[in-house]
């Protein structure tokens, strides 16, 4: 407060300097030069205005906040800051009344401080109601009268910074005009008008400052913006052998957030992110916004050990949910390393730390740091999308071969789970593990998923035509059950094939359905409309909440390898499995263990009534006609 009015009564200093030399001056050029004063000094006046205005706004806007801070958690932080920031929101509403000089201003501002005296009457039954454990009259304090009265005074503040705005425009565009004119003038009103423009340039300089740093500031989160981070990497680099490291991080998830909630709640919780960013570094280091839910961190004198450090404590602040409004949002970040070589520039470093989260978004690590081996790996990913593109195009490379489950109390055969085979023209066989991670990662995914379910409904068909009613399950990846086109093309393929939809399963895993669990249930229940049968894949792997469980449309419940495989020995792990039979059981749900060895592995869960196995023990994943030569007897 003190800088702003010692720069307050400097200008007004240099005004009044201006319109004494000014006076100097006959005819023409004294009245010129003093109008052009006055422009100066309205151009001053008004953009104090604007700045007095644009305080009050940012004052109100974080008083909302810290109020519904409190809600949330009365005994927070944010109930410590509330009454000072009020204070500090009503002094800026009374500084707008002694700074606006417009008659109907002044009796405007007059309204909105006495609106913000009387908000602060409102707030303090608002946190005396908190205080006495009244948390309902509280929120309809807060719902009723806090927030309409937060709004009204906003609306109203943000209408007025406008409205000076464009005055301050129009006078700056006629000061310019102005000054033009001058130049042209006599000697002494030549001189003087270089003095005029000296000042001028002064205010101007002090003006473009202030829009250099808004062009450089991302207005969502307050944070620099790609350009403003590009710059300091740039200055960073400067120098023999700069010890710099970037990270970038990027929210899993956000999409699915911001369609489902809307643009108000992701704009928030990317504001809420990013200062959790800024939190965990050093006030050296720059945290910036560089993309729609990507944000870079400089950190200079830095070496790969300290940067690996601040990864783990930046995936540490997103282990705590996001609490906006009435919902709670739990998101996790990637994050990727580069340590800036010798010869790096900016788009280089930039590039390898993109490179190195891309990575660790694929293989849900969290973190990783960029190496040589990781550009390698980045440019075999490269080699195999377009191998993946061309294999999509040729019918013979993409087969599938077909694992069976076994009916534990009968040892019947009831139904085959398809899995992707890919023959490379000149690699060979290529493992699922290797090019099926890397189709999840993008659009090909669609057509390949087609692909397989063409194959397996074809060959479904065909046991059809030779008397066998066999029941085939197809894994399906997260980005093909909640592409919204999914349901109508599988309809299409089931009637293309006549095959009915109950010989048809489709598998998901509980990591499907923590990514989008309302449009993972919508996606499902149109696909059970279908006929299809559905069932959760790797069942205790993915932490998945048991609300979710019980409201999911599923039929089947697959019980991962890593529990069934040592149950026998394990006696953890067979409580676990017995847990998770009953559980299903009691939801109505047929249970199915995978990875099932040996036969005491296999008795093991038929004594727990587990209804369906597959594993080596019963079979080895074979092409159609091996499996129906062995399972499939011949129909005379």
């Amino acid at each position: 407060m003190n800088l702003g009015a010692a720069t307050s009564r400097a200008r007004r200093w240099t005004i009044a300097l201006l319109v004494l030399l000014m006076a100097l001056l006959a005819g023409y050029s004294l009245l010129d030069s003093r109008r052009h004063a006055q422009i100066v000094e309205q151009i001053i006046d008004i953009g104090d205005q604007v700045s007095i205005y644009q305080q009050a706004a940012y004052l109100s806007a974080w008083e909302m906040t810290l109020i519904e801070a409190t809600m949330n958690n009365p005994q927070g932080p944010e109930r410590q800051q509330l009454l000072a920031v009020d204070e500090q929101a009503y002094q800026a509403t009374i500084a707008i009344a002694d700074t606006d000089h417009e008659d109907d201003d002044v009796q405007e501002a007059g309204t909105i401080a006495q609106r913000q005296l009387n908000l602060r009457q409102q707030i303090i039954w608002f946190l005396s109601t908190l205080d006495r454990g009244g948390t309902a009259q509280a929120k309809q304090i807060l719902e009723t009268i806090i927030e309409p009265a937060y709004r009204r005074n906003m609306t109203r503040l943000l209408e007025l910074r406008d409205s000076h705005q464009q005055r301050y425009d129009s006078y700056e565009s006629a000061a310019r005009k102005d000054s033009d004119r001058l130049v042209w003038g006599s000697l002494i009103t030549a001189g003087m008008s270089f003095v005029v423009l000296a000042l001028f340039v002064l205010n101007t300089r002090a003006h473009r400052k202030q829009v250099e740093a808004l062009a450089a500031t991302d207005t969502l989160t307050g944070l620099p913006n790609r350009a403003a981070f590009t710059a300091h990497t740039e200055q960073a680099l400067t120098g023999p052998r700069p010890a710099i490291t970037i990270l970038t991080v990027n929210i899993n998830g956000f999409r699915h957030v911001n369609d489902q909630l809307g643009p108000h709640i992701g704009d928030r919780l990317l504001a809420e992110a990013g200062w959790r960013l800024s939190a965990v570094v050093r006030d050296t280091d720059v945290v910036a916004r560089v993309g729609g839910d990507e944000f870079a961190i400089l950190l200079r004198e830095t070496g790969p050990d300290h940067a690996e450090a601040v990864a783990g404590r930046l995936l540490e602040a997103f282990d705590q949910p996001f609490h906006l409004d009435e919902l709670t949002v739990d998101l996790e970040v990637s994050i990727g390393a580069a340590t800036a070589a010798a010869d790096d520039d900016v788009s280089t470093l930039l590039g390898h730390a993109d490179s190195a989260m891309h990575e660790a978004k694929q293989q849900h690590h969290g973190f990783r740091r960029f190496s040589s081996d990781t550009a390698m790996e980045s440019a075999d990913r490269l080699t195999l999308l377009g191998d993946l593109r061309r294999a999509l195009t040729d019918t013979e490379q993409f087969t599938l071969h077909y694992q069976a489950k076994i009916r534990l109390e009968t040892r019947e055969l009831v139904g085959v789970e398809a899995l992707a085979r890919w023959s490379h023209p000149t690699k060979g066989p290529v493992p699922p593990g290797q090019f099926v991670p890397v189709l999840e990662t993008t659009s090909l995914i669609h057509p390949f998923t087609e692909r397989v379910l063409t194959i397996a409904l074809q060959q479904a068909r065909d046991w059809l035509d030779t008397g066998h009613r066999v029941p085939v399950a197809v894994n399906l990846s997260t980005r093909s059950l909640l592409d919204e086109t999914f349901p109508n093309r599988l309809a299409t393929l089931l009637d293309a094939t006549g095959v009915p939809g109950e010989l048809l399963c489709i598998e998901i895993t509980e990591h499907t359905v923590l990514a989008d669990p309302s449009t993972t249930i919508e996606a499902l229940n149109q696909v059970r409309a279908l006929g299809v049968k559905t069932s959760i894949d790797d069942f205790g792997t993915g932490y998945s909440s048991m609300t979710y469980l019980k409201l999911l449309p599923v039929d089947e419940l697959k019980i991962d390898r890593s529990f069934v495989a040592d149950m026998v020995t394990d006696p953890s792990s067979h409580a676990l499995v017995a847990a998770a039979v009953d559980l299903a059981h009691n939801l109505g749900l047929t249970v199915v263990a995978e990875g099932v060895e040996d036969a005491a592995t296999a008795e093991a869960l038929n004594k727990l009534s587990c209804d369906t196995a597959q594993g080596y023990h019963f079979a080895r994943p074979v092409p159609a006609p091996e499996l129906a030569q062995r399972f499939l007897p011949v129909l005379s």
